[in-house]
C-alpha cells in the first residue's frame, strides 16, 4: 500500500462514496483516501438502487483515487476494479485465482462479482474533474457480502430476482473468514496496484484477463436502461475500451457502461 493513501475508519455513515464524493466537490482531496463503514445505513448500488448490507456481513467501502487521465480516458475502470478484487479475494484466502475460477468465481459486465451466478459483490465508481487542469477524481465504491449470505437474500427488496452469495462459500468446511479489517488492507493493496498499471496502459492492457472472468461470454443475454428498448444479443467479450460487444445477426455492436443491466436469455 503506498505511504500516501489515508485510511479512514467509521463505525456508521450513509455512504461512503457519498461522503468521498462530498469532499472531492468541496475541493478537499489531495491524496488518495479509502473510507470503510462498518455500518452504511444508505449504501449505494449502480441506477439509483438501493445496496443492502448487514453490519458485519458485509464489507462496503469505499478509495477516492486521481487519474491524470480525462474522464473519457478512464472508461473500463470498473471492470479492472472487478479484477482487483478478484486478485485481492485469492491472497485474502490464499488461493490461487485459477482454483478461484474452478470455484465458479465469475465477473458480470459492468459492476457485479458473481459466484456461481449469485452476487457476491458489487461496484459503483462515481467522480469526475472538476476543471480541465486537474485530476479526474474517480470514487470506488465497493459492497462485499462476507457471510449469512441468507440473510441478505431475505432482507433484500427485491428477493424475486436477487439471489446472493457470500465469501464465507470459498473456505473451506468451517474455516472462518479473516477478519474484515485484513481483507479491506489486502484489497486496497490490489486496487492501488491495478491502477498503477491502468493509469499506464488504459484497459487494453486488462482486457484478456477481464475475458477470462467473464461470466456470459458466448450466451443471449438482454441489456435494458431506464427509458430504453432492450437491446437482446449474444454477448461477445469486450473492447479496448471496456465496452461490451453483442452480435445482432449479421452486425456487432458496442455497449458502453451507463445505466444498463444484464440478463442472460433463457
Amino acid at each position: 500500500m503506498s505511504p500516501n493513501c489515508i485510511l479512514e475508519r467509521v463505525a456508521t455513515t450513509k455512504s461512503t462514496n457519498d461522503d468521498l464524493l462530498a469532499r472531492w466537490r468541496a475541493g478537499e482531496l489531495i491524496d488518495p483516501v479509502a473510507r470503510i463503514a462498518h455500518d452504511q445505513t444508505s449504501g449505494k448500488g449502480r441506477a439509483g438502487r438501493v445496496w443492502l448490507s448487514n453490519p458485519g456481513d458485509t464489507l462496503c467501502f469505499s478509495l477516492a483515487y486521481p487519474f491524470n487521465k480525462r474522464p473519457h480516458e478512464v472508461s473500463g475502470l470498473s471492470l479492472v476494479i472487478g479484477l482487483a478484487v478478484i486478485a485481492g479475494i485469492a491472497g485474502v484466502l490464499g488461493i490461487n485465482e485459477a482454483a478461484l475460477h474452478q470455484q465458479g468465481l465469475r465477473l458480470k459486465w459492468p459492476n457485479d462479482l458473481l459466484l456461481n451466478n449469485a452476487k457476491l459483490g458489487g461496484i459503483l465508481i462515481e467522480g469526475g474533474q472538476s476543471s480541465p487542469n486537474s485530476p479526474t477524481w474517480m470514487v470506488i465504491g465497493i459492497g462485499l457480502n462476507l457471510r449469512n449470505a441468507e440473510l441478505i437474500t431475505q432482507n433484500s427488496e427485491n428477493q424475486a430476482s436477487f439471489a446472493a452469495t457470500a465469501l464465507d462459500q470459498l473456505m473451506p468446511h468451517q474455516t472462518p473468514i479473516p477478519d474484515a479489517e485484513f481483507i479491506w488492507l489486502k484489497l486496497i493493496e490490489t486496487f492501488e496496484s491495478h491502477l498503477i498499471q491502468f493509469e499506464q496502459h488504459g484497459f487494453s492492457y486488462f482486457k484478456d484477463s477481464w475475458s477470462h472472468w467473464d461470466a456470459f461470454n458466448g450466451q443471449s443475454v438482454c441489456i435494458s436502461g431506464a427509458g430504453k428498448e432492450s437491446i437482446i444479443g449474444i454477448s461477445s467479450g469486450v473492447d479496448n475500451s471496456g465496452a461490451l460487444i453483442l452480435h445482432q445477426h449479421d452486425k456487432s455492436i458496442a455497449i458502453y457502461a451507463g445505466d444498463v443491466s444484464l440478463r442472460v436469455q433463457s
